[in-house]
């Protein structure tokens, strides 16, 4: 009875698996990028599939094996992680060593094809767990269907300890942030002050002069 119900439970959770997959056009010289939040020593796979506007058939069909994406990947820190020129239709594989915003842009490795038409890119990103193959996992490993999903389990509790201390990691960047914020505020408001007394100080005294010159006083 324990095991059926541990493994109707990591069945309910396998089902929340979801993966972002989208295409987007991209024309002669443009760059598309796209904006990932990843926890630090996390696993990314970029699958994607470019087609080439066809005018006669009025759709996309396969690319040509001379059409390819240059790909370029920065951390936050806006450090080159991955720069290469990839074919038309391929996995794009890199793991984070920075928490934070990683920046992935596409564009074309040529234009000399282009006479401007236009290409389709089918995109799919696989963050963390998102991205094992657990078919190939629980061939290699020899693993019977609930060892499988245990493993998966696993996997997933692992993922959301790195996307919790990710976050604490943010809300530590932005109370410095604040705490920065407020300390420059503060310094600003005496600064201010300072400068209207002195200001205040400096009217009075010339005022006086000016009355004691004119013996008004």
């Amino acid at each position: 009875m324990f095991l059926f119900n541990l493994a109707s439970f990591m069945s309910f959770l396998l089902i929340l698996d979801v993966t972002s997959a989208l295409y987007f056009h991209i024309a002669e010289g443009e760059r598309k990028c796209f904006i990932e939040e990843i926890p630090d020593d996390t696993t990314v796979i970029v699958n994607y599939k470019v087609e080439l506007y066809d005018p006669r058939s009025g759709g996309f069909m396969p690319s040509s094996p001379g059409i390819g994406m240059h790909v370029e990947v920065r951390d936050p820190n806006d450090q080159v992680v991955l720069s290469r020129v990839y074919s038309s239709e391929g996995m794009i594989s890199f793991t984070s060593t920075t928490p934070g915003e990683h920046v992935i842009c596409m564009y074309s490795n040529s234009t000399s094809w282009f006479s401007g038409s236009q290409l389709r890119v089918h995109l799919d990103i696989q963050v963390g767990e998102h991205a094992v193959d657990y078919a190939h996992v629980a061939q290699n490993d020899k693993l019977t269907e609930l060892q499988l999903r245990i493993r998966q389990l696993l996997d997933q509790v692992h993922q959301i300890t790195k996307e919790q201390s990710y976050q604490r990691h943010r809300e530590e960047r932005f109370r410095q942030t604040s705490e920065s914020t407020n300390q420059r505020v503060l310094w600003w408001s005496l600064l201010q002050t300072a400068v209207l007394v002195g200001i205040g100080y400096w009217q009075m005294r010339h005022l006086k002069s000016f009355f004691e010159a004119k013996k008004l006083v």
